[in-house]
């Protein structure tokens, strides 16, 4: 089984509470469960959150829609994850995507995950030679490696290291996908209020037609938008 986990939490210094804010009348965070669901290697998803007050309504909605969550401490990241691997049964490999990525695209899911079935590496992903926006973050971990990597996080980095950023500390292999343009320079996280604009125009332009729009179509609509110019370089 390979099991995706999203990292969501209402907790935003610039835009508190952006799990929940709408794109085409539903949560982000729902536009995330739905895109990740689109990818075809991904057998189930799991979004981990805290279980602080403030993230309540968040795991709430999630759990209304039948969406499994699993909550665990603010502080402990490592805890989430390997909580999140109990619960989900043999696994054979993780991917990991963060929460402020509403343009996680299923086919770059589906081409790291291959990679990672493809060479046996221990980690995969597009983020050490960042070749992709931004925002397109996607990390692959083979699921044993992955639960020693959590067993030894020091419990001193539990609250700020990601379990992953232990893996590949200590992987002198991992692969690498890289795309065929040099696109790094681009930044479609939604961090501030005005990445939430940009996420609701293209969302806008593009959701209704296809939901399961690609990374070339964000290119596309950005190109031909004079408003959208910012995020084009």
């Amino acid at each position: 089984m390979i099991l995706a986990v999203l990292q969501a939490r209402m907790t935003s210094a610039r835009l508190p509470g952006k799990a929940m804010a709408p794109l085409r009348g539903e949560p982000m965070i729902w536009r995330q469960v739905e895109r990740i669901g689109m990818a075809r290697s991904v057998s189930k998803l799991i979004v981990a959150t805290s279980v602080e007050p403030v993230d309540d309504p968040l795991a709430a909605f999630l759990l209304s829609r039948g969406q499994p969550v699993l909550r665990g401490a603010a502080s402990n990241l490592s805890d989430r994850f390997a909580r999140a691997l109990d619960a989900a049964g043999p696994v054979s490999h993780v991917v990991r995507i963060k929460g402020d990525c509403p343009f996680a695209d299923p086919a770059l899911i589906d081409k790291v995950v291959r990679q990672a079935l493809e060479t046996g590496a221990t980690y995969t992903s597009n983020r050490l030679r960042r070749s992709y926006p931004r925002g397109l973050e996607v990390e692959v971990a083979r699921a044993g490696p992955l639960a020693a990597a959590l067993a030894a996080t020091r419990a001193e980095d539990k609250a700020t290291v990601s379990p992953f950023e232990q893996l590949r500390a200590s992987d002198s292999q991992p692969a690498h996908c890289v795309g065929e343009r040099d696109l790094s320079g681009l930044d479609w996280r939604v961090k501030t209020p005005a990445d939430y604009a940009f996420a609701r125009a293209v969302y806008d332009a593009l959701h209704p037609a296809d939901p399961g729009f690609s990374m070339q179509d964000v290119l596309d609509i950005i190109q031909g938008r004079q408003d959208l110019a910012r995020w084009a370089a």
